[in-house]
């Protein structure tokens, strides 16, 4: 690039730093600046070369092209304006700002009190203006081609069929054995050959993958010594996390999602748009605040120095504003066409439908996503909830959606840990939890079903403590969820007594096969299918070290007949047509329907006083099918049995008598039982804390003999 370069005009569409072959075109929306400078810096970052006025605004976007200019161009931003705070302005110059549309950064961030507009240890009242320079402690913005290489192409696993883990990039690989060092923690080294084969051999379908977009770590974190492992601290919404980046660059999170699509598995990313890493109205300025804070967060009407917290992190993006909705469209797109993942599971999703008048599933944002002929068809999956007034919105996001289900976490939680009273709710939770979605018409796969996640328990931990054990975090075990529905059955934490080890076994292998067997798209966490502990820590975002790193060594030691057994489950999902049925089923209106029925232990269709005793704590349930071409019905019966004694159960009998076989069993050594067969009518014994599956195929499917009862509808 010639040094006698000067900013042309250029265009103000499409905004960020774009490289056409011959130089770059640069846009920044800001609707209140008075002036903005294009800052140029050396290929390390490390030294400002030249500062370039930008020579036009058209609809409120900033715009320069540079002749010469081409990827790897390191630059930053410089924005002019008032610095009133108290009409909701922060503009200050002196502070290097990151062009919200950069593709790639280079250098680290370093917290330092250069990064705040005001001086530190002001009077809040006055924040006075702070004039010192910022640019040595900031990373810088890379000018990068999108055309990186043929973007890989969406997978578009059907919604029925789907099943999620949820996974980090860096606690996957940090301490894999087969991964190579200098690949561990970043996207190179979650596409590892070994890696790709463990999953597609455990039989998911989609990775979702914990946040990946540019994040830095809070400032009381730091000073803590600790760190922001989960990355719910996003900063960059186009870049991919510089440290998840190897010596291939950004190019190497494209390569991994193509390799992950070679094996069949969906990428999905878990996304932050609810707000960013500059924090409440004390926080940094290093980005949207001092490109146009008035625009860009959500401001109190009475007083606009203060920000509005729907998310408990300082500050909330203002997905009302044409322009947040358009940056995080691009943004979306972005990842989509050129990085080619499969889907979004968006963070404190709440937020993004909110209007003036609280939370609206028709608004702005919702229905830009359903029109995006890019969009439209990806997978898209919310948090319903964020921590504003009206913010617990489970099942009213709108069609096209799907909702992680706490209903269904909490639920199954308690059923296993034995608490009375909650059969009715499990039946329905296990139907898809058709009470909180179906009313629009959506179904089952709307219902993400999890009973653990990166937030709270692991499963091992879930059936080994009762209280949360965050000290590590150093808020005196204050943060993290109260309400864990666990048990540790008798010692609180690791044992070595022999029944209590051999129940919480079998915890794990119940909590695992209801996640399967229940209607709905069924996600794991990372780990859990082997044991993985966190000692007790249900809040471990700030927690990278072992801890959080999964210990593949667990699989050779307590984790190798868990694993089996998750290997065994997911095939028995994916197998049986039972199980993948995405629709809801109540009243049979045709003979040949699917249908849904409900048993009491006595073989007998649930009555309404059976689902009325608080204390039954066992349950049958059959799903039945009939295969057209083929001729003939299968039902699968799945039997629970969450009481602490042992029950007998009596097997239906339908069209003459069944014969069934036996497909799982908890209370079995590995819960994988060898060929067994039983008759219609008889009595099966279900030992305490045990879930057993039963297959049954009739050829002579030509008469519909059945049953009659009070049916329970979920």
């Amino acid at each position: 690039m010639s040094t006698l370069a000067q900013l042309e005009t250029g265009i103000n569409d499409p905004q960020g730093a774009h490289w056409d072959g011959h130089g770059v075109n640069f846009a920044l929306y800001s609707a209140h600046a008075e002036k903005v400078e294009l800052c140029l810096f050396s290929e390390d970052g490390r030294h400002e070369l030249r500062r370039l006025v930008m020579p036009e605004v058209t609809d409120q976007v900033w715009h320069g092209y540079l002749p010469g200019a081409g990827p790897g161009t390191v630059y930053g931003y410089r924005v002019y304006g008032p610095y009133q705070p108290h009409l909701g302005h922060r503009f200050n110059h002196h502070k290097l700002l990151l062009d919200p549309y950069a593709r790639d950064l280079i250098g680290e961030f370093i917290w330092s009190d250069l990064h705040f507009a005001f001086a530190v240890g002001a009077q809040e009242q006055d924040l006075s203006f702070d004039a010192r320079d910022n640019a040595i402690h900031m990373p810088k913005c890379v000018v990068r081609d999108d055309r990186l290489q043929e973007s890989p192409r969406s997978l578009r696993v059907p919604a029925g069929n789907t099943i999620i883990y949820e996974a980090h990039v860096k606690g996957f690989t940090w301490l894999h054995p087969d991964v190579p060092e200098a690949q561990r923690g970043t996207f190179r080294g979650l596409s590892h050959k070994k890696v790709i084969d463990y999953l597609e051999a455990l039989g998911i379908t989609s990775i979702e993958l914990l946040p990946v977009q540019y994040f830095i770590d809070e400032q009381f974190l730091v000073h803590k010594g600790l760190k922001n492992y989960w990355g719910y601290n996003t900063l960059m919404f186009f870049a991919p996390h510089r440290p998840y980046v190897g010596e291939g660059g950004i190019g190497e999170c494209q390569e991994m999602v193509k390799r992950f699509h070679e094996a069949g598995i969906e990428v999905i990313l878990d996304v932050v748009f609810n707000h960013t890493a500059e924090g409440d109205r004390l926080g940094p300025t290093l980005s949207f605040r001092g490109i146009d804070n008035l625009s860009y967060y959500r401001l109190q009407a009475e007083k606009p120095r203060y920000y509005i917290n729907d998310t408990g992190c300082g500050n909330t993006l203002n997905v009302m504003h044409p322009q947040v909705i358009k940056l995080i469209m691009d943004c979306l797109r972005y990842w989509v066409t050129v990085m080619g993942v499969d889907g979004f599971r968006f963070d404190l999703a709440a937020v993004l439908g909110r209007e003036h008048n609280g939370f609206d599933p028709g608004s702005g944002f919702f229905d830009a996503l359903h029109q995006d002929p890019v969009l439209a068809h990806v997978k898209l999956i919310a948090e319903p909830w964020d921590i504003g007034p009206g913010g617990y919105q489970l099942g009213k996001f709108p069609p096209g959606w799907s909702e992680w289900n706490d209903r269904y976490r909490d639920t199954v939680r308690k059923f296993w840990r034995g608490d009375d009273g909650v059969l009715p709710d499990l039946a329905r939770r296990i139907h898809g939890s058709s009470d909180i979605f179906e009313h629009s018409g959506r179904r089952p796969s709307a219902s993400i079903n999890f009973v653990t996640s990166h937030d709270g328990f692991t499963m091992n931990d879930l059936v080994s403590y009762r209280q949360r054990h965050n000290e590590l975090n150093l808020e005196d075990n204050g943060d993290g969820h109260r309400s864990n529905y666990s048990d540790n059955y008798g010692i609180e934490g690791p044992t070595l007594i022999g029944e209590i080890k051999d129940l919480r076994a079998r915890q794990r292998k119940n909590l695992l096969a209801t996640l399967i067997v229940s209607r709905g798209i069924p996600m794991l966490t990372a780990g859990d299918e082997f044991g993985r502990t966190q000692q007790g820590n249900n809040n471990a975002y700030c927690q990278d070290n072992e801890m959080s790193w999964l210990d593949w060594s667990a699989i050779d030691t307590d984790g190798k007949e868990l694993l089996a057994f998750t290997h065994y489950l997911i095939a028995l999902k994916k197998n049986n047509p039972l199980l993948n049925l995405d629709r809801h089923i109540h009243d049979k209106h045709r003979p040949r329907d699917p249908e849904i029925l409900w048993f009491s232990p006595a073989g007998a269709m649930m009555l309404s006083d059976n689902w009325a005793e608080h204390t039954l704590k066992t349950l049958g349930c059959m799903m039945t099918v009939f295969h057209e071409t083929a001729g003939y019905r299968e039902r699968l019966l799945t039997l629970f049995n969450a009481d602490r004694e042992a029950h007998s159960f009596s097997l239906p009998a339908y069209d003459g008598g069944d014969v069934w076989t036996l497909l799982l069993d908890t209370g079995m050594p590995g819960g994988i039982p060898e060929e067994e067969v039983f008759e219609s009518d008889t009595s099966i014994h279900m030992p305490p804390c045990t879930t057993l599956i039963l297959q049954a195929i009739n050829q002579n499917a030509g008469t519909n003999n059945q049953a009659t009862g009070h049916l329970f509808q979920p």
